[in-house]
């Protein structure tokens, strides 16, 4: 019968050596290290090493707003289910979505828009959501930019990681105009992205707080 590792804990920590080891000359500074390893060890990918970007001092203060327990809205469901219940619970966070209640349905269907819109609006309304986790809709991302352009709100943390070919690179790079306003954000440039990133982001900085298994 074939050995192999069957402990969970001893899984991540083998498998973050190799990422280390893999990385070779590439050598991160925490807190940013720990967050760019958990992102390639949810991928199997290291080109994330390149393609993450922290903007205006993201990790510091999305760490404070993550331990003063402010909501987090995610623009699916899969980004809600794959953070980490227990770190969440540490810091006493939540994190919610709308893209299938039954009121943004039909009104991005009278409208002519999105789902993803409509729910992105629906959570900007809400005065207690500050940090937004974008890992599917470029046009959830672009809308939360023009709110923000406008003056209607000044989240703690953005994490944009649009995946696709139509708008998801663009919306990232949208991102860009934010840096006027001192609005924190880590983005994945390019095509590349998806919710399990975002959720990967996620758990790094909770992690960093404080974890149980």
């Amino acid at each position: 019968m074939n050995q192999y590792i069957n402990d969970p804990q001893a899984i991540e920590k083998r498998s973050f050596e190799i990422i280390t080891e893999e990385l070779g000359d590439k050598h991160f500074d925490e807190p940013y290290a720990s967050i760019i390893k958990r992102v390639i060890h949810t991928t199997a990918d290291f080109e994330y090493a390149d393609l993450i970007e922290f903007k205006n001092n993201a990790v510091a203060r999305g760490l404070k707003a993550l331990s003063e327990g402010k909501k987090i809205y995610a623009d699916t469901n899969m980004i809600k289910v794959a953070v980490n219940s227990r770190a969440m619970a540490l810091q006493g966070v939540e994190i919610v979505n709308y893209v299938h209640d039954e009121d943004v349905r039909a009104e991005a269907k009278a409208r002519g828009v999105t789902r993803s819109t409509v729910a992105m609006e629906k959570a900007l309304d809400s005065t207690d959501v500050s940090i937004f986790a974008v890992g599917n809709a470029p046009t959830a991302l672009y809308r939360l930019i023009e709110f923000i352009q406008a003056g209607k709100t000044r989240p703690d943390l953005i994490i944009g990681a649009p995946i696709g070919f139509v708008g998801a690179a663009e919306s990232k790079a949208a991102l860009d105009a934010l840096d006027d306003y001192d609005v924190p954000y880590i983005r994945i440039n390019g095509r590349k992205g998806g919710s399990p990133v975002a959720a990967a982001i996620l758990n790094a900085m909770l992690y960093q707080l404080g974890r149980e298994w």
